[in-house]
């Protein structure tokens, strides 16, 4: 189990919002929890000095390419980059350094999945290097998968069958539960669970953690299987319920200086 640290842009500044608030019809509706006065590669450097690789760089729409690039470039091959990838431009953001892309809307849409799509960006890219966001909002006892900032419910539902139908041709999975995302009210237990039956490819959870408790019941519901990022508790985003430090040492490798 390992702490995979984030970077969540949105207008070109790091920044840690209620993820269920992102609109596209009504952008002032965002809800901001902390914006950084630091720039994205000072989280970066920050990363790479504690050799925690395999976080994610995500561009909540748009006007965020020059904060990802100077990430991207203060840790080349270390951080993961998401938000707007396509086919034209998944070649460019891994030629900036991304160690790999995320996809979601891409990929999904239309309210399904587009296999000739996945296909094409799978074989394009390579598979080790797609990761594929199954960020999900729930409905009634379910989970399905969600795109366009989080708004629009495709007919995806998260089972064990669609993330053995998908892992062919991704490296990893990124899984944000968006309904508690950048709350700070506590886990979607449930979604844990579930992701935790599966013994497959390597997935990162995002989404509510709040506290060492809501970590630990990761692991447990998790069986181990599952990595998680934290946001808005985190104190470098503003938060008081976790300290980077600390998680960068229990979780992460020993850190190097290089």
């Amino acid at each position: 189990m390992k702490f995979r640290p984030c970077i969540d842009l949105h207008q070109g500044k790091v920044k840690q919002i209620v993820g269920g608030t992102l609109s596209d019809a009504d952008p002032g509706a965002v809800r901001t929890n902390f914006e950084a006065s630091r720039p994205a590669e000072w989280f970066a450097r920050l990363y790479r000095q504690d050799g925690l690789a395999g976080g994610h760089i995500i561009q909540l729409g748009t006007g965020n390419r020059a904060a990802s690039e100077a990430a991207l470039a203060a840790w080349p091959g270390g951080m993961q980059l998401g938000g707007g990838v396509t086919l034209e431009n998944a070649s460019a953001w891994l030629d900036a350094g991304a160690a790999a892309v995320i996809v979601t809307s891409w990929v999904f849409h239309d309210g399904t999945l587009d296999e000739d799509r996945l296909t094409r960006l799978s074989q394009h890219i390579g598979s080790e290097r797609l990761v594929l966001d199954l960020s999900c909002r729930r409905q009634g006892d379910d989970y399905y998968i969600v795109t366009n900032r989080w708004q629009t419910f495709t007919k995806e539902r998260i089972t064990s069958a669609l993330l053995g139908r998908l892992a062919p041709y991704c490296a990893e999975y990124l899984i944000h539960a968006v309904d508690v995302e950048g709350k700070c009210q506590g886990i979607e237990r449930p979604l844990v669970t579930l992701l935790g039956q599966w013994a497959g490819l390597p997935m990162t959870y995002a989404g509510g953690i709040c506290s060492q408790e809501d970590i630990d019941t990761i692991a447990r519901l998790g069986r181990g299987r599952i990595d998680f990022t934290v946001g808005s508790a985190l104190d470098i985003f503003g938060g008081s319920g976790l300290l980077y430090a600390d998680l960068a040492r229990r979780y992460g490798p020993t850190p190097s200086k290089s």
